[in-house]
């Protein structure tokens, strides 16, 4: 049987390593932080790795800096579509 994967946000993430690094100054092992935290040692190192020193609204910035620059791709990739479906009728017009 597999547990279901929990989705969180940067925001609950970035709140999670707080938590998680002060349970570890409070003297708590490193064990006993996963386990309240119902994380992994890897899941811990990938969120230091990603998430390390940032604050809560930093994370929600830099996920709305990321959808932002996945919508600006789409429509980039329209008007290069737009571009060249024109460029081939005037070709075909003269």
């Amino acid at each position: 049987m597999t547990k279901k994967r929990k989705r969180r946000s940067p925001e609950q993430i970035v709140k999670a390593l707080q938590e998680g690094e002060a349970m570890l100054a409070a003297g708590k092992s490193s064990a006993e932080v996963f386990q309240a935290l119902a994380i992994s040692e890897a899941t811990w190192m990938r969120w230091k790795k990603q998430f390390g020193g940032m604050k809560s609204d930093e994370a929600r910035r830099l996920r709305e800096l990321k959808l932002e620059n996945q919508r600006l791709k789409e429509l980039l990739a329209e008007a290069e579509l737009d571009k060249r479906i024109l460029r081939e009728a005037a070709e075909g017009n003269f």
